[in-house]
């Protein structure tokens, strides 16, 4: 037979002919591509957006950051050979009004020069409009400079436009509200307001002190025209002349590094929920292939019988089935792309920068390979089956289905598909061992989920006669041929266990959030407490708080610049290699940090005097390749030490105490200047009024001292969460749309058996009633199935998530997840019956004239 052109004119007759009853394939196709597009475009939106207005969010061409130190005149000189330069002075405070209320804000103080790029937003008294930043910094008549800060700050305090406040050592009057800041993005996230001063200012406050916790930022601009060359140029220049510098490099390229990390972490995460959406749907892909060979029976026996050969017959099938997933595939990739067009107008005013949402060649690929492998993948096994049958039993093949069993090369075809797959999710991933846990899991899941469905058939099978016919009739669906109890096991257990685990998830990082931490954290973390005061200012707590617990820590700033020998540059692409980006915080103890334990290794002894050594994270050592007796070189102050690896440490974050990746040796920092961290944890039942009134009168004793109330820095916390949480939730909710289409569709692909076999029990005398009591018994009992599995699987799940990747207390809220599974229960039950009441009402003359 000439194969292409028939392929073709078969594939072009059923488009015409069949496609309301391909709707669920294509609708099931069209989700999950839409989901993954829409987050993958909306992705390179925002990182194309943080490439693209680069200077703008940094500031300059390339920023040049040290911590607790100033550049040196030769440093700044390699600097200013290539451009003009601007410092930024970085650091956060306490705020103290008039009346003695106070607050941590986050402070950047500017030069003349400030902003290189874009404007600063201003407010002044009665809305007025200010255009000069930097006559409202300057001294008034009276000497007092001015701030700029951000609204939430005067609000806090209950003052306003005119008030005024202390900050360190100095006094200052507010001039206006910080309405924007062109380079807001590049700071990072922070635990207070934001006030801009003059550089001038801020050395007058007292607030940078040796070791104390300041960011000096060099920001380097090379005028309007310079291109990608010149700036490579421009920091080949500066390696050369100052290579021991030690500060960290952040240019227009990559403007917030830290953001664009978190964005491909957030982006992975809902591409696999929009996976799983897709791999939902491939069940719903697999039922209509079935329902799609079993009414092509006549047509596959008849062009067999006219010598159409076995391959024939499964590309000519294959090809309709991907001629109807590929209407869903363009289905999908429009939606895909308008959704975040969509997204932008809703919610693009809180962007701190301009993102322009454009068709991306490269994402559209990505969902048009995700569609078409899916449904090959599961399209596969039916055509296979179909393609092997001999026609003569085609012909009868009306009640029961021949027993097929697949060859070698059938196994390895459905093998490769799946394969390829697995290839196209993990070489797309962000993190691929986070894509192959996924892939494992997911397979896993599917597998498990088809062993029960054909557990539950087999027994079904085995089980009594039941007396009761009602009961009889209900037990046979469950095992007979074209069964719905794999599709519905499938769809619905795999789309429960999606939910119930991301379910279980956020409520308990809620949980840790609102009522778990706030019992285990400290009442206060003090920052940048000098060490010439750091005995008088424990004496003080001990004093004003006589029931708490007072812990202190010495810190310091260091950036690992090697690892066993090897430049930060070799770890790129590594899993945790955010280590070697920027200053790290490190410390000394002669004795392990409480919430923590050697695991491998030896502590020193308390008496150390020999060459340096360091203590690592044990979960941060091993996803780095690092071992006990390994180098770690790190630069502190523009001093390179390198340390032996002497143990690692299993660390207990949740605990929110004062902890540390690297712990050094003592001797490691003899004389160098630092400041301290402490800990004040309150006695139980210790109100908010007198937490309050103990920060202001630190703030009173001790302005150069930051306090952080945790309770506020968990709500911050808590409240950021909630919004993470909520798109999950909405992303999750396409998996679960994807679980009613594929239950739709089975009940649609089974509605001729199902026909038939009411006309058949109608003529033998069962009434509308029976066959209504057999249908709510049998989805009652596969909607118990697929709830039960899909409660116990995600709750493993979330179980494993919580307790083993993020180390937290893993509890079950019962209430909750047994109000899902009901949910699930009654929602199977409520669709089983509307895919098959028009069935009850056929009466059995006319399907009996035409038999």
């Amino acid at each position: 037979m000439n194969g292409i052109p028939l392929i073709g004119r078969l594939v072009k007759r059923e488009l015409r002919a069949s496609l309301g009853q391909f709707g669920i394939l294509i609708a099931c196709i069209a989700l999950g591509v839409a989901a993954i597009v829409a987050v993958v475009s909306l992705s390179r939106a925002l990182t194309d957006g943080l490439t693209r207005e680069g200077k703008l969010i940094l500031g300059a061409d390339a920023a040049f950051t040290l911590i607790q130190r100033e550049a040196t005149p030769a440093e700044r000189a390699a600097l200013e050979r290539e451009g003009r330069v601007s410092v930024q002075i970085l650091s956060r405070a306490m705020a103290r009004s008039a009346s003695d209320e106070s607050t941590l804000v986050e402070i950047k103080a500017v030069e003349r020069a400030y902003p290189v790029a874009g404007k600063v937003g201003l407010e002044g008294p009665n809305g007025t409009k200010p255009a000069d930043l930097h006559a409202l910094l300057a001294p008034d008549a009276s000497g007092v400079a001015g701030l700029v800060v951000d609204p939430l700050l005067t609000g806090r305090l209950g003052i306003g436009i005119g008030d005024r406040l202390r900050i360190g050592e100095a006094e200052f009057r507010i001039a206006a509200h910080l309405i924007s800041e062109p380079d807001k993005l590049s700071g990072g996230f922070g635990f207070g307001p934001r006030v801009l001063m003059s550089t001038d200012s801020m050395r007058a406050t007292g607030l940078i002190q040796p070791g104390s916790l300041t960011r000096f930022s060099y920001r380097l601009d090379l005028g309007a025209n310079a291109d990608e060359a010149r700036l490579a140029t421009a920091l080949d220049s500066i390696a050369r002349a100052v290579p021991d510098a030690g500060w960290q490099v952040v240019t227009r390229l990559r403007a917030s590094p830290g953001l664009e990390r978190q964005i491909g972490r957030f982006t992975q995460f809902l591409s696999l929920v929009g996976l799983t959406s897709l791999l939902i749907g491939g069940v719903g892909v697999a039922n209509a292939t079935r329902a799609f060979a079993d009414r092509q029976i006549p047509r596959i026996a008849t062009l067999k019988s006219l010598g159409a050969s076995g391959r024939f017959v499964f590309f000519s099938a294959l090809a309709q089935v991907l001629a109807f997933a590929l209407i869903g595939i363009v289905i999908g990739l429009a939606l895909g792309t308008l959704l975040p067009q969509t997204a932008l107008l809703a919610f693009g005013d809180l962007l701190p920068f301009p993102l322009q949402i454009g068709i991306y060649p490269r994402e559209l690929l990505l969902g048009l390979g995700y569609g078409v492998v899916t449904a090959t993948a599961f399209a596969l096994w039916p055509l296979l089956r179909a393609r092997a049958v001999p026609p003569t039993v085609l012909f009868r093949d009306e009640i029961a289905a021949p027993h097929w069993r697949p060859s070698i090369i059938d196994i390895a075809i459905v093998a490769l598909a799946i394969m390829a797959f697995g290839f196209l999710v993990v070489e797309t991933a962000t993190e691929k061992r986070i894509a192959t846990i996924y892939l494992l899991s997911a397979g896993g899941a599917l597998l498990t989920l088809r062993l029960v469905s054909a557990l539950v058939m087999r027994l079904a099978a085995r089980l009594p006669r039941a007396k009761n016919p009602i009961l009889r009739v209900a037990i046979a669906n469950l095992h007979r041929p074209g069964s719905l109890t794999p599709s519905v096991i499938l769809s619905l257990g795999l789309g429960l266990t999606l939910i119930v685990a991301l379910m279980l998830i956020d409520t308990n990082l809620v949980r840790q959030f609102r009522a778990t931490l706030p019992g285990l954290a400290p009442s206060f973390f003090f920052i940048d407490i000098p060490s010439r005061e750091m005995d008088r200012f424990e004496a003080f707590l001990k004093a004003e708080a006589p029931g708490g617990e007072v812990v202190r820590t010495p810190q310091l700033r260091g950036r690992i610049v090697e690892m066993r020998g090897l430049g930060a540059s070799e770890f790129r692409g590594v899993e945790d290699a955010w280590v070697f980006e920027g200053d790290r915080g490190i410390t000394y103890a002669a004795v392990p940090p409480e919430g923590s334990r050697v695991v491998e290794g030896q502590w020193w002894p308390t008496d150390h005097r020999g060459a340096p050594q360091v203590s690592f994270s044990k979960d941060i050592a091993d996803n780095l390749g690092l071992r006990v007796g390994d180098t770690v070189t790190v630069n502190v102050l523009g001093r390179r030490i390198t340390a032996t690896v002497a143990n690692l440490r299993e660390i207990r974050w949740q605990q929110i105490g004062i902890n540390f990746i690297m712990v050094f040796s003592p001797n490691t920092f003899a004389g160098a200047p630092h400041t301290f961290l402490a800990t004040v944890t309150l006695p139980r039942g210790t109100t908010a009024q007198t937490e309050i009134a103990l920060a202001r009168k630190i703030a009173r004793e001790f302005p150069t001292i930051s306090s952080v109330r945790v309770k506020e820095a968990l709500a911050a916390a808590d409240s950021l969460v909630s919004q993470l949480v909520f798109a999950i939730r909405a992303a999750s909710a396409i998996a679960l749309v994807a679980s009613i289409l594929v239950l739709g569709g089975a009940l649609a692909a089974s509605a001729r058996t199902r026909q038939r076999e009411s006309v058949i029990l109608k003529t033998l005398g069962a009434t509308r009633s029976t066959l209504l009591a057999a249908m709510i018994i049998e989805y009652s009992a596969l909607g118990a199935i697929a709830v039960i599995f899909g409660i116990v699987c995600g709750v493993a799940g979330a179980s494993l998530v919580v307790s083993g990747l993020m180390r937290l207390e893993f509890a079950l809220p019962l209430a909750s997840t047994l109000s899902m599974a009901f949910s699930a229960f009654v929602i199977t039950i409520i669709l089983g019956l509307i895919g098959t009441w028009h069935i009850l009402g056929q009466k059995p003359a006319p399907y009996l004239r035409h038999a």
